[in-house]
């Protein structure tokens, strides 16, 4: 299906996950098609929606109400951002959304565009039907790089919408409502040198080196880490830290000038990502700089919490403890929203070729929707 036409006012759910799929939303890169094609999709049925361009000028999230907004509602809450699909091992295009027996094929189909299709089958409901309180759905872009877009929507939210009662982030689960995951922080560090021939290396200053000294003090915290905080919950139970990325240099006759690496750090619940780095980050070398990548919190629902009886209840499913993936819903959590993760499908499929959601767990998705609509129904 090409997203080039106006989108139908009634596609069935695995019709809208092949429209999804066929915008190339790739992280980083513009997503106006897509959110233009949804707006107009939910304006047809009576939600009130609004485009919230983001600061790069190419991409923007989306909110979009159905039912009084000056109560509190649930937030359905989806990004429309994939990574790339360039792995030779996809056996057909990746942007168009193909069918094998159960199995939807496409990038983004279970991370994370198969929930926004349930969520998007359903607004015809919420807009049929009187709710008593209201249904909020809420896109966001560039969350592969690090939730980057969804902190603006939630910036914005006060003047859209009374406090919310919950957000429901829809990354895969298996349709198992998730409590906890770990917060995450990445940076870059950047080292300058100066450039000469490889004998005479008192003539110059090798940026490799300089970088050195800070990485072993971060491979030091990795093992320091492990026998810290713990929480069993979690798989591994204790913070992390890792050296994901690092380059320099042209040739091994000459003195590098430049140097750069990426770290991150993946945090349980109740300590801070950005502090586990900070700790060996003190009295950089000369010549080494840092850029601040990414960050978001942590999330923590307690198992008592309103949100988590009322996903049990949808689903069916009893609350799992924690994954150890991250999400937007700790940022939902800081700002101040309830939030709890539960969606279609296995994450271990994710950022893989041949990603895939099967019909079932869509259906499975569009049948724990039809519940909330009515629990939110006059």
């Amino acid at each position: 299906m090409s997203p080039a036409t106006l989108m139908p006012a009634t596609l069935t759910p695995a019709d809208l996950l092949a429209r999804l799929v066929g915008f190339p939303t790739v992280v980083g890169q513009p997503n106006g098609a897509l959110i233009e094609d949804v707006a107009r999709y939910l304006r047809a049925h009576g939600a009130e929606v609004t485009v919230l361009a983001g600061p790069e000028g190419d991409r923007s999230n989306l909110f979009a109400s159905f039912g009084p907004k000056d109560v509190p509602g649930i937030v359905l809450s989806g990004h429309v951002d994939v990574v790339p699909a360039t792995e030779p091992e996809w056996r057909a295009d990746p942007f168009v959304l193909r069918r094998e027996g159960d199995r939807l094929i496409g990038r983004g189909a279970c991370d994370m565009k198969g929930f926004v299709a349930a969520v998007l089958a359903a607004a015809p409901a919420m807009g049929r039907m009187a709710l008593r309180a209201p249904l909020h759905i809420a896109l966001s872009y560039d969350e592969e790089a690090g939730c980057k877009g969804v902190p603006h929507l939630l910036d914005a939210l006060p003047a859209l919408c009374a406090p919310p009662e919950g957000a429901i982030i829809g990354e895969p689960t298996g349709l198992v409502p998730v409590l906890a995951h770990k917060g995450k922080a990445a940076l870059r560090l950047s080292a300058k040198g100066r450039s000469g021939h490889s004998s005479r290396p008192d003539l110059g200053q090798n940026a490799i080196q300089r970088l050195v000294p800070v990485l072993a003090r971060i491979c030091a915290q990795a093992e320091a880490l492990t026998r810290g905080p713990q929480d069993a919950r979690f798989a591994p139970p204790y913070s992390s830290v890792q050296i994901g990325t690092i380059c320099g240099g042209q040739a091994v006759n000459i003195i590098p000038d430049f140097a750069e690496a990426q770290i991150e750090a993946r945090a349980i619940a109740g300590v801070s990502p950005k502090a586990i780095l900070q700790e060996v980050l003190v009295d950089l070398p000369e010549g080494v700089s840092l850029d601040w990548l990414s960050e978001y919190p942590a999330l923590a629902l307690a198992p008592e919490a309103p949100l988590a009886r009322l996903a049990e209840t949808l689903t069916g499913r009893a609350a799992q403890g924690a994954v150890s993936f991250g999400t937007e819903a700790g940022l939902f959590q800081q700002a101040g929203i309830a939030a709890i993760v539960c969606g279609p499908g296995d994450i271990a499929r994710a950022h893989k070729p041949e990603e895939y959601l099967t019909l079932s767990e869509l259906e499975g998705t569009c049948a724990m929707l039809s519940s909330l609509i009515d629990r939110q129904a006059v």
